[in-house]
């Protein structure tokens, strides 16, 4: 089989095609036939070991691999069809359409992928091409995940700093399913796509910074490492809820005191990615309350201008790598 595989850290151009061995799937796996895999910004980070927050990176080189990479296939979130299953599973069958994330296994670049039963995967939505379905697990699970984490209700005022990404044009459209009013923060490029998807307010990071305009809000969500903590617990209302999805480690030892002596809650538990949420994800995504966001679809071949793509932050969406089929 064809698989995109990258054998040192470094740039875009470290990835390219090669012919690897298929994968048989064991008692307890699935093996399916690619379809369609997000190019993530954590797959740009992995390839290059460049990361926006930098306190894990010793614990990530050891895991990763040290000198080259141990695992030399990227990518976690795909959508494909079952082609086999092993004796022991029994919720999947041959032909089913899938869409879900491979874990810290990767290896979704490529035409065919292993993964345990027990993986975060469900059926594919009805009303989804198997590269928008590639583009809900990394954007939507988390989305999901940080909104219901925020206790986002009917009415609140929900800023989202970063929303032009993966994880923010589903936190935008979540959070308005949610009844909120929904302010979204990123660059001009992208602020036609957000309104679109249901933003009402857009603010121009490149021009104004969001937290000095004197407003205040119930939710402040950010993606973006390194936004002010102190500004951003300013700049909610009592009882109001800053998230964190990329944290320092400053900001991760202040969240409890923060939480614990003021009137204001920080917030940074990452995503655990479970089923049930991708479920609610589907049933969303068919009743048309919320819908994929894709920017282009590369051919394997392109990998790596998929990944520069990401790289440059003008993204209006989701980038997909269109494996197989």
């Amino acid at each position: 089989m064809k698989a995109i595989v990258y054998e040192e850290y470094g740039g875009p151009d470290v990835l390219h095609v090669e012919d690897v061995q298929k994968p048989r799937p064991e008692a307890d796996q699935v093996l399916i036939s690619v379809r369609a895999v997000e190019a993530t910004k954590a797959d740009c980070e992995m390839r290059s070991f460049k990361f926006a927050v930098s306190w894990f990176w010793l614990p990530l080189r050891i895991a990763l691999g040290l000198r080259k990479p141990r695992n030399p296939i990227l990518g976690n979130y795909f959508a494909g069809v079952v082609e086999a299953t092993g004796n022991d599973v029994s919720r999947f069958q041959t032909g089913q359409d899938v869409f879900g994330g491979a874990g810290l296994r990767m290896g979704a670049y490529a035409e065919h992928l292993c993964i345990a039963d027990s993986c975060t995967m469900v059926t594919m939505p009805v009303n989804m091409s198997f590269a928008e379905a590639a583009s809900v697990p990394l954007g939507g699970l988390n989305a999901l995940h940080f909104m219901r984490k925020a206790g986002v209700q009917q009415g609140d005022k929900v800023l989202i700093n970063g929303a032009g990404g993966s994880i923010g044009t589903f936190a935008v459209q979540i959070a308005k399913a949610m009844g909120a009013e929904v302010t979204a923060v990123d660059s001009g490029i992208k602020e036609t796509m957000l309104r679109d998807i249901g933003a009402d307010h857009f603010v121009d990071y490149t021009r104004e910074d969001f937290l000095k305009r004197g407003h205040t809000y119930d939710v402040i969500f950010s993606m973006v490492a390194g936004t002010s903590y102190s500004s951003c617990v300013r700049a909610l209302k009592p009882g109001g809820r800053y998230v964190m999805a990329n944290p320092k480690l400053s900001d991760m030892l202040r969240s409890p005191v923060t939480s614990r002596f003021g009137d204001r809650k920080v917030l940074f538990a990452f995503a655990g990615e479970k089923e049930e949420e991708l479920l609610e994800l589907k049933r969303m995504i068919e009743a048309g309350e919320i819908a994929a966001t894709v920017d282009k679809i590369y051919p394997m071949e392109e990998a790596a201008q998929a990944h520069r793509r990401v790289e440059t932050e003008r993204r209006l969406g989701t980038v997909v790598i269109s494996v197989g089929g």
